[in-house]
């Protein structure tokens, strides 16, 4: 297996993780327990998974209005689309 296919198998593996984090933060919400901190949120989003995060914020309808969760995790997409823009031309 080339290392880019494990890497897609991995980055897929991780927002996979951040999609069910955000659910279960979201139905531990409903239920009034104790949440998942939104740092462990953000990281997961930094960490590759923002795709997720987006993905269960929509899904989920969780985090919408929350500031400044929203913007930070803007911010952390936006930093991550300059990069692979940065990495795309610096590659090509």
């Amino acid at each position: 297996m080339s290392f880019v296919a494990v890497a897609c198998a991995a980055l897929a593996m991780l927002n996979l993780a951040t999609f069910v984090t955000f659910a279960i933060d979201k139905s531990r919400a409903r239920t009034r327990r104790r949440r998942i901190a939104e740092s462990t949120l953000l990281w997961l989003a930094a960490a590759g998974g923002s795709p997720g995060a987006y993905a269960a914020r929509h899904a989920f309808r969780h985090k919408t209005r929350k500031q400044p969760f929203v913007g930070r995790l803007h911010m952390i997409a936006a930093l991550q689309v300059v990069w692979l823009a940065a990495s795309a031309y610096w590659l090509a």
